[in-house]
């Protein structure tokens, strides 16, 4: 029930545990409506009010693959990775994911895939995952630092 999540998220704000979103397909179809409408998209209500607690909190919170977007939907001015922002590539096939952040008007900033961003102001670490074609463990390498990034702003 929506009260029972509540008192979830309150729970967890104030227990001062960070919140963490993996990406895939389900976040831009399911936790937001990024498949079909892009930067027009919308947020789940339960899930925009997580991000909204933790973020006002000051909360850290650590996101990757396609996840970042909803940062941009929701904390105005935040900066994320989703890697890459040159289109046509075949390593980086969407690409085209930051300028649609930069659309919602946060801000997109190259990283690499193994790499995480911080954005210190909004307590946010993003890392690009599978938005990149790569081998496994360059992606385990960028999930890493992006948990190792949340942790250490937890302190």
């Amino acid at each position: 029930s929506r009260v029972g999540f509540s008192a979830f998220i309150e729970y967890f704000v104030s227990s001062g545990i960070n919140a963490e979103y993996g990406g895939g397909f389900g976040v831009a179809k399911n936790l937001s409506s990024f498949a079909t409408e892009g930067a027009n998209m919308s947020v789940d209500p339960t899930v925009s009010e997580k991000v909204k607690a933790f973020h006002g909190a000051r909360k850290p919170i650590g996101m990757c693959c396609i996840a970042p977007v909803i940062a941009a939907r929701i904390i105005p001015g935040v900066e994320v990775t989703v890697g890459s922002d040159v289109e046509g590539t075949e390593k980086w096939p969407y690409a085209g994911t930051a300028g649609a952040i930069n659309a919602m008007g946060g801000k997109h900033v190259v990283t690499d895939v193994s790499q995480a961003h911080v954005d210190s102001n909004n307590k946010v670490v993003t890392t690009a995952a599978y938005m990149c074609e790569t081998g496994l463990h360059e992606i385990h390498d960028g999930i890493g630092e992006m948990v190792s990034e949340v942790l250490k702003l937890a302190k």
